[in-house]
């Protein structure tokens, strides 16, 4: 294969007002950010990819511009028909940089959006939907579940993802002692092809999980996810594997190849949860749901943001071959619904046919909510 240059970088961020905050454990959303990457070869093809910006509160324009001033030289000139390897060379040349400012979660999550990009360019350059490109075999069709619904807000959120065509959907927990109680209620409500999730968001201590799942024992709920911080320890979360019949996911805060093979291989959890924009991209996240799949786990991408980083997270389900459904916040958010993200019928969702993620250009509805615009290239 011929060495084609990468030639040109941009990146956007975006910024749109929420009327109503979306709150989780940890803290409060007030607005719903987004930061998009395109990146050229010398030939004249491109790719989208979407770099993690929704925490902290000011981490768009941070992650933008850390993309095109610090990381884009060292991205120009490299080969933009080898994703893995241009992932690698700058997880590499980065690090000492990361060390130096404390900001390891800043770099790994903008070249995770580089390495989308490039691998969006290269299904593009190649004529076929991203998926495809990773597994000709891949599905057409994904499983989906409504997400970002509040358990204190659960009847009204629940019947407007029922009305968007969803039968699975995960609840936000981790708020207060009646908690438990609320989810008791929803989980008496459910259909009979219906499922219920939840999502702690890293909200208690062990002993705190331990007593919250002890309440809600003999609920039907699929699983619940992220009860303690990602950081605690593999003695911890197998505790509380093992004092519940409720199966544990997470995974959108572990980063690093090595991190999600001990993370697999403890067996901890059962559903495994990497973000295709906070780490490791199409190219780290592809080896980890193979990973996780030939271990006998459920992939299940994680994923709350724009419409690149969900278009992106949809065709690495349906690449991975495995039972795993896509998370999809069902909250308001223009950043996501301007793109040309597939309807959901009856809780799955069919993915079109279009080269990479078959998105041409950023719309120009968001516009208003641009914050930052930048690009280089290698003339520049």
């Amino acid at each position: 294969m011929r060495y084609v240059a990468v030639s040109r970088i941009e990146t956007h961020a975006f910024r749109v007002p929420l009327t109503v905050p979306v709150e989780t454990s940890f803290g409060i959303m007030r607005d719903r950010p987004a930061v998009f990457l395109r990146i050229e070869d010398e030939q004249g093809v491109f790719g989208w990819g979407e770099i993690f910006a929704n925490w902290p509160s000011a981490g768009a324009e941070h992650r933008a511009r850390l993309a095109l001033e610090d990381i884009a030289p060292l991205l120009l000139g490299s080969d933009a028909r080898q994703p893995r390897h241009v992932f690698r060379d700058l997880m590499r040349k980065t690090r000492i940089r990361a060390l130096q400012c404390g900001e390891f979660g800043p770099f790994w999550q903008a070249i995770a959006g580089i390495d989308t990009a490039l691998w969006d360019l290269n299904a593009r350059a190649e004529g076929q939907p991203l998926r495809r490109l990773l597994n000709p075999g891949a599905a057409d069709s994904i499983p989906v579940y409504a997400s970002g619904i509040d358990n204190r807000k659960a009847h009204a959120g629940i019947a407007g993802a029922r009305q968007a065509g969803h039968e699975a959907f995960k609840l936000k927990v981790g708020f207060d002692e009646c908690d438990a109680g609320r989810v008791q209620d929803q989980a008496k409500d459910l259909g009979t092809h219906e499922a219920l999730y939840l999502d702690a968001n890293q909200a208690w201590s062990r002993e705190q999980a331990a007593d919250f799942l002890s309440r809600i024992e003999g609920c039907p709920i699929g699983w619940l996810e992220e009860p303690i911080a990602a950081d605690a320890g593999e003695a911890q979360w197998r505790d509380l594997a093992e004092v519940s019949t409720i199966p544990l996911a997470g995974g959108e805060n572990v980063a690093g190849a090595s991190n999600f093979q001990s993370l697999i291989e403890s067996r901890v959890l059962s559903f495994v949860q990497p973000d295709v924009a906070k780490w490791g991209g199409v190219s780290g996240c592809f080896d980890v749901a193979r990973q996780v799949i030939d271990a006998g786990l459920t992939y299940c991408p994680h994923f709350l943001g724009g419409g690149i980083g969900l278009l992106a997270s949809a065709e690495l389900l349906a690449a991975s071959g495995g039972p795993g459904s896509l998370e999809v916040d069902v909250n308001p958010n223009p950043l996501r619904d301007a793109f040309p993200v597939p309807a959901v019928v009856q809780g799955s969702m069919r993915l079109g046919d279009g080269p990479g993620l078959s998105v041409e250009r950023l719309p120009d509805s968001l516009d208003p909510y641009r914050t930052f615009r930048g690009e280089v290239s290698q003339s520049s």
